[in-house]
Protein backbone atom coordinates (compact mmCIF):
# COMPACT_ATOMS: atom_id res chain seq x y z
CA UNK A 1 0.00 0.00 0.00
CA UNK A 2 1.02 3.75 -0.80
CA UNK A 3 1.79 5.77 1.97
CA UNK A 4 1.77 9.55 2.68
CA UNK A 5 1.68 12.18 5.12
CA UNK A 6 -0.47 15.30 4.99
CA UNK A 7 0.50 17.58 8.50
CA UNK A 8 -1.90 20.41 9.67
CA UNK A 9 -4.87 19.39 8.21
CA UNK A 10 -8.31 20.64 9.28
CA UNK A 11 -10.42 18.19 11.21
CA UNK A 12 -13.06 19.33 9.80
CA UNK A 13 -11.71 18.25 6.08
CA UNK A 14 -9.50 15.74 7.51
CA UNK A 15 -11.43 12.59 6.42
CA UNK A 16 -11.95 14.12 2.87
CA UNK A 17 -8.17 14.77 2.66
CA UNK A 18 -7.55 10.63 3.18
CA UNK A 19 -8.98 9.84 -0.09
CA UNK A 20 -5.97 9.52 -2.25
CA UNK A 21 -4.22 7.02 0.06
CA UNK A 22 -8.19 5.30 0.14
CA UNK A 23 -8.34 5.57 -3.47
CA UNK A 24 -4.67 3.84 -3.22
CA UNK A 25 -5.85 1.21 -1.12
CA UNK A 26 -9.00 0.64 -3.15
CA UNK A 27 -7.11 0.09 -6.31
CA UNK A 28 -4.85 -2.20 -4.78
CA UNK A 29 -7.91 -4.32 -3.61
CA UNK A 30 -9.33 -4.25 -6.71
CA UNK A 31 -6.55 -5.98 -8.97
CA UNK A 32 -6.38 -8.07 -6.23
CA UNK A 33 -9.61 -9.60 -6.31
CA UNK A 34 -10.63 -12.04 -9.22
CA UNK A 35 -13.23 -11.82 -10.29
CA UNK A 36 -13.83 -8.35 -9.29
CA UNK A 37 -16.28 -7.10 -6.43
CA UNK A 38 -17.68 -4.33 -4.71
CA UNK A 39 -15.56 -2.64 -2.56
CA UNK A 40 -15.85 -2.83 1.38
CA UNK A 41 -14.83 0.26 3.21
CA UNK A 42 -14.71 0.11 7.30
CA UNK A 43 -15.57 3.48 8.80
CA UNK A 44 -14.13 3.16 12.63
CA UNK A 45 -14.86 6.34 15.41
CA UNK A 46 -15.00 7.31 18.44
CA UNK A 47 -17.52 9.86 18.00
CA UNK A 48 -20.97 10.02 17.18
CA UNK A 49 -23.20 9.92 14.18
CA UNK A 50 -24.51 13.29 14.43
CA UNK A 51 -20.84 14.62 15.70
CA UNK A 52 -19.48 13.60 12.37
CA UNK A 53 -21.35 13.75 9.95
CA UNK A 54 -20.50 16.88 7.94
CA UNK A 55 -16.59 15.33 7.89
CA UNK A 56 -18.90 11.90 6.76
CA UNK A 57 -20.81 13.46 4.29
CA UNK A 58 -17.59 15.50 2.87
CA UNK A 59 -15.96 11.77 2.72
CA UNK A 60 -19.13 10.39 0.57
CA UNK A 61 -19.44 13.26 -1.36
CA UNK A 62 -15.52 13.53 -3.10
CA UNK A 63 -15.49 9.42 -3.17
CA UNK A 64 -18.40 10.36 -5.47
CA UNK A 65 -16.69 12.77 -7.65
CA UNK A 66 -14.17 10.33 -8.01
CA UNK A 67 -17.04 8.01 -9.41
CA UNK A 68 -17.28 5.80 -6.08
CA UNK A 69 -21.00 5.69 -5.71
CA UNK A 70 -21.40 4.27 -2.27
CA UNK A 71 -24.38 1.12 -2.68
CA UNK A 72 -22.87 0.75 -6.56
CA UNK A 73 -19.66 0.16 -6.21
CA UNK A 74 -18.33 0.63 -2.78
CA UNK A 75 -20.01 -0.34 0.63
CA UNK A 76 -19.24 1.45 3.89
CA UNK A 77 -19.48 -0.05 7.23
CA UNK A 78 -19.97 2.65 10.03
CA UNK A 79 -18.95 1.85 13.31
CA UNK A 80 -19.41 4.89 16.07
CA UNK A 81 -18.43 4.00 19.66
CA UNK A 82 -20.48 7.18 20.44
CA UNK A 83 -17.41 8.69 22.92
CA UNK A 84 -16.79 5.26 24.74
CA UNK A 85 -13.23 4.54 23.53
CA UNK A 86 -13.42 0.74 24.89
CA UNK A 87 -15.80 -0.09 22.74
CA UNK A 88 -13.69 0.08 19.78
CA UNK A 89 -11.72 -2.76 19.75
CA UNK A 90 -15.19 -4.48 19.76
CA UNK A 91 -15.92 -2.29 16.66
CA UNK A 92 -12.71 -3.10 15.20
CA UNK A 93 -13.20 -6.96 15.01
CA UNK A 94 -16.34 -6.42 14.00
CA UNK A 95 -14.96 -4.51 10.85
CA UNK A 96 -13.05 -7.29 9.96
CA UNK A 97 -15.35 -10.02 10.32
CA UNK A 98 -17.30 -8.39 7.90
CA UNK A 99 -14.03 -8.42 5.44
CA UNK A 100 -13.69 -4.81 4.61
CA UNK A 101 -11.22 -4.31 2.28
CA UNK A 102 -9.70 -0.84 4.09
CA UNK A 103 -10.28 1.05 7.37
CA UNK A 104 -10.41 4.72 7.78
CA UNK A 105 -9.81 5.34 11.16
CA UNK A 106 -11.53 8.65 12.72
CA UNK A 107 -8.85 9.66 15.18
CA UNK A 108 -5.89 8.25 17.57
CA UNK A 109 -7.64 5.89 19.60
CA UNK A 110 -10.01 4.26 16.29
CA UNK A 111 -6.35 4.37 14.96
CA UNK A 112 -4.89 2.03 17.49
CA UNK A 113 -7.37 -0.07 17.58
CA UNK A 114 -7.68 -0.82 13.63
CA UNK A 115 -3.72 -1.51 13.95
CA UNK A 116 -4.54 -3.86 16.72
CA UNK A 117 -7.04 -5.74 15.28
CA UNK A 118 -5.17 -6.19 11.71
CA UNK A 119 -1.25 -6.28 10.47
CA UNK A 120 -2.80 -6.91 6.85
CA UNK A 121 -5.71 -4.77 6.05
CA UNK A 122 -5.04 -1.07 5.00
CA UNK A 123 -5.90 1.36 7.16
CA UNK A 124 -6.19 5.09 6.55
CA UNK A 125 -5.94 7.41 9.46
CA UNK A 126 -8.54 10.88 9.01
CA UNK A 127 -6.26 12.57 11.31
CA UNK A 128 -3.90 11.89 14.37
CA UNK A 129 -1.62 14.41 16.42
CA UNK A 130 1.63 13.12 16.49
CA UNK A 131 1.01 9.42 14.85
CA UNK A 132 5.09 8.53 15.54
CA UNK A 133 5.13 9.36 19.32
CA UNK A 134 1.76 7.34 19.66
CA UNK A 135 3.29 4.34 18.26
CA UNK A 136 0.98 4.48 15.12
CA UNK A 137 4.35 4.71 12.66
CA UNK A 138 7.55 4.36 13.23
CA UNK A 139 8.17 7.25 11.13
CA UNK A 140 6.01 9.98 9.14
CA UNK A 141 8.73 9.79 6.01
CA UNK A 142 8.42 5.34 5.92
CA UNK A 143 5.54 4.87 7.76
CA UNK A 144 5.86 0.73 7.45
CA UNK A 145 2.69 -1.36 7.82
CA UNK A 146 -0.26 -0.77 7.09
CA UNK A 147 -1.13 2.57 8.67
CA UNK A 148 -1.05 5.59 6.80
CA UNK A 149 -3.30 9.10 6.52
CA UNK A 150 -3.24 12.39 8.43
CA UNK A 151 -1.56 14.05 10.85
CA UNK A 152 -1.87 17.57 12.37
CA UNK A 153 -0.60 19.64 14.75
CA UNK A 154 -2.94 19.19 17.57
CA UNK A 155 0.23 18.02 20.11
CA UNK A 156 2.29 20.93 19.12
CA UNK A 157 -0.36 23.82 19.71
CA UNK A 158 -1.83 22.64 23.12
CA UNK A 159 0.84 24.74 24.96
CA UNK A 160 0.10 27.82 22.97
CA UNK A 161 -3.47 27.46 24.21
CA UNK A 162 -2.23 27.42 27.59
CA UNK A 163 -0.74 30.62 26.74
CA UNK A 164 -3.43 32.09 24.93
CA UNK A 165 -5.92 31.25 28.20
CA UNK A 166 -3.06 33.06 30.70
CA UNK A 167 -3.07 35.92 28.39
CA UNK A 168 -7.72 36.15 29.01
CA UNK A 169 -7.21 35.89 32.53
CA UNK A 170 -3.24 37.05 33.62
CA UNK A 171 -4.59 36.14 37.45
CA UNK A 172 -5.11 32.88 36.39
CA UNK A 173 -2.97 30.27 39.06
CA UNK A 174 -4.53 27.29 38.44
CA UNK A 175 -6.03 25.56 35.16
CA UNK A 176 -8.12 22.88 34.97
CA UNK A 177 -6.87 19.88 31.81
CA UNK A 178 -9.68 17.78 31.17
CA UNK A 179 -8.31 14.43 29.39
CA UNK A 180 -9.73 11.26 28.23
CA UNK A 181 -6.73 8.81 29.36
CA UNK A 182 -7.57 6.18 26.92
CA UNK A 183 -6.84 8.27 24.17
CA UNK A 184 -3.00 7.97 23.24
CA UNK A 185 -2.34 11.53 22.95
CA UNK A 186 -4.07 13.20 25.64
CA UNK A 187 -1.15 12.26 28.08
CA UNK A 188 1.30 13.72 26.04
CA UNK A 189 -0.73 16.87 25.89
CA UNK A 190 -0.53 16.88 29.20
CA UNK A 191 3.07 15.99 29.45
CA UNK A 192 3.44 19.01 27.23
CA UNK A 193 1.08 21.26 29.22
CA UNK A 194 2.71 20.37 32.94
CA UNK A 195 6.27 21.36 31.26
CA UNK A 196 5.28 24.72 30.43
CA UNK A 197 2.85 25.87 32.98
CA UNK A 198 5.39 27.03 35.71
CA UNK A 199 6.84 29.61 33.16
CA UNK A 200 3.56 31.17 33.05
CA UNK A 201 3.17 31.00 36.99
CA UNK A 202 0.27 27.95 36.15
CA UNK A 203 -1.09 25.11 38.28
CA UNK A 204 -2.21 22.63 36.28
CA UNK A 205 -4.77 20.34 37.82
CA UNK A 206 -5.86 17.66 35.29
CA UNK A 207 -9.67 15.68 34.80
CA UNK A 208 -9.66 12.49 33.95
CA UNK A 209 -13.08 12.28 31.39
CA UNK A 210 -14.09 9.18 29.73
CA UNK A 211 -18.08 10.55 28.58
CA UNK A 212 -19.90 13.65 29.13
CA UNK A 213 -20.88 12.34 32.46
CA UNK A 214 -17.62 12.95 33.64
CA UNK A 215 -17.58 16.56 33.40
CA UNK A 216 -20.22 16.94 36.01
CA UNK A 217 -19.12 14.77 38.18
CA UNK A 218 -15.43 16.19 38.29
CA UNK A 219 -17.11 19.55 39.07
CA UNK A 220 -19.13 18.39 41.13
CA UNK A 221 -16.24 16.93 43.15
CA UNK A 222 -14.08 19.91 43.42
Amino acid sequence: MKRFWIIGSKKGKAIGLALCAVLFALRASAHAQQPRKIARIGLLANGSASSLASRVEAFRRQLGELGYIERQNIAIEYRYSNGKSNRLPEYAAELIRSKVDLIVAEGASAAHAAKNATNSIPIVIGHAADPVGTGLVTSLARPVGNVTGLSDFTLGVITKRLELLKEVVPTASRMAIMLNPSNPTNPLQLRDLQAMAPALGVTTVPFEVKNPDDVIVNLLSR
